[in-house]
């Protein structure tokens, strides 16, 4: 059962900037240690980056709370597993929220041009919804 979809749009260029004037705020703020420690070439860091950062919105369009409240970008990670797929790792309120929600798996994906970046989220469990889960 589909508990939410996000989906969000990022501007390469507009990225490529933040990373020219205000990398170090830029990256430390919205972006976790181990996904700063993704390797990628420079010409690839703009779209790559955009991309991560769309996701992180799409996650939490999905969960339905935007960055809003408690949840803050460091509480959405976005990763890499072995086979090359992007996962999904909430910490804090976001996780909260998932486990409230009985959210069990999340299915990502992203794409990116050379001048905007694209990720979808799907917030999944397989339980079905409550009359205690509504809002």
């Amino acid at each position: 059962m589909i508990v939410g979809h996000g989906v969000d749009v990022a501007d390469v260029e507009r990225v490529r900037r933040l990373l020219a004037a205000m990398e170090e705020d830029f990256l430390l703020g919205t972006f976790t240690r181990a996904e700063r420690s993704v390797e990628c070439q420079e010409h690839d860091r703009a779209p790559f980056f955009a991309g991560q950062l769309a996701a992180k919105e799409a996650v939490v369009k999905a969960l339905g709370t935007g960055f809003t409240g408690e949840i803050s970008w460091q509480q959405v990670e976005i990763l890499r597993r072995d086979d090359g797929r992007p996962e999904v790792r909430l910490r804090g309120a976001a996780l909260a929220e998932a486990e409230r929600l009985g959210i069990e798996c999340w299915l990502l994906s992203i794409s990116h041009t050379d001048t905007v970046a694209f990720a979808s989220a799907l917030a999944v469990r397989t339980a079905p919804l409550t009359p205690a889960d509504s809002r």
